[in-house]
């Protein structure tokens, strides 16, 4: 009896082990899977610490980020005052919400771009692919430089918005979704696309001219420095293609009283047309990024 009692124990025991083991995967390729991720999770939360305390070290290149949308608002908000025409909403109220979009593209892409740039020529990522570090985390920890970078750039200028020019924070759950996911989504396409920029400037030097040019571009006929109902349509119509249109516009609907809808150039807001073009440019920047990418120079090996 004892003897039966054992054995169906053990089996018992052998189904409970292979029930908790995935379909198809034996135990020792799940374990492997596990520690490679948790390997993965600890190089690119290291590698996050390095980057932002880099980041907070160079004070000026801190309070030269973060100023800049500020100063550049205090200036557009002064040049061009009173309400847009046949709202309630001003256009100090509507350069709030442009620069938000500006200062997360400028986080991001611009300054990624350039400083990757930077580090390519200086042999930083020549000697990072040469440690035990796997790759991934190099572009993890840029992530998570951006995304601490980034909060801080929207939390000034919202409250420099609010507290200057009556922009209300997002006035339901709804409006909340819209700030939080148009932030994550947006600032993942523009983070992708400076990863995959930054391999355009031929040498360091050039990078900020490089960048700058193509950006400052986009931020004119994207709504950033001129009012968005101002732009000539064609213009809007080329910035519909590009990220940064829609990024202005998804905050001007989490943050702006809807009576400033008609004046849209489809005369509403859709989300759901917002978030499929940021999620394409995902998807290209992405696919961009892996297929350029170098960890040295033109002509190193």
């Amino acid at each position: 009896m004892n003897a039966v009692t054992t054995a169906a124990a053990g089996r018992g025991s052998r189904e409970d082990r292979r029930e908790s083991t995935p379909s198809g995967a034996s135990p020792g390729v799940t374990r492997s899977a596990q520690l490679r991720a948790g390997s993965l999770l600890k190089a690119s939360l290291a590698r996050g610490q390095v980057e932002v305390l880099q980041f907070f070290r160079s004070k000026d290149a801190v309070v030269f980020t973060l100023a800049l949308p500020v100063v550049l608002l205090a200036l557009l908000a002064s040049i061009l005052s009173g309400h847009v025409k046949g709202t309630n909403v001003t256009y100090s109220q509507v350069y709030t919400t442009g620069l938000l979009a500006g200062g997360l593209a400028s986080t991001s892409f611009l300054n990624l771009g350039i400083s990757i740039a930077n580090e390519r020529e200086n042999g930083t990522l020549k000697r990072l692919a040469g440690t035990p570090m796997p790759r991934a985390a190099y572009f993890l920890g840029k992530v998570i430089v951006v995304l601490v970078a980034s909060i801080l750039e929207v939390a000034v200028l919202m409250v420099i918005g609010h507290v200057a020019y009556g922009v209300h924070f997002p006035s339901s759950p709804a409006r909340w979704w819209v700030f939080i996911w148009v932030t994550l989504l947006g600032g993942t396409a523009m983070t992708l696309l400076g990863v995959a920029a930054s391999s355009i400037p031929r040498t360091a030097r050039s990078a900020a001219a490089v960048l700058n040019l193509p950006f400052l571009v986009l931020e004119f006929i994207s709504g950033i420095f001129v009012p968005f109902n101002q732009i000539p349509h064609t213009l809007m119509t080329i910035a519909g293609f590009f990220p940064l249109r829609w990024l202005a516009e998804a905050y001007r609907s989490a943050l702006l009283t809807s009576f400033i809808q008609k004046v849209e150039l489809g005369g509403n807001w859709n989300h759901g047309e917002m978030a499929l073009v940021l999620a394409i440019w995902c998807v290209l920047s992405l696919v961009v990024a892996v297929r350029t990418f170098r960890w040295t120079g033109r002509g190193e090996r």
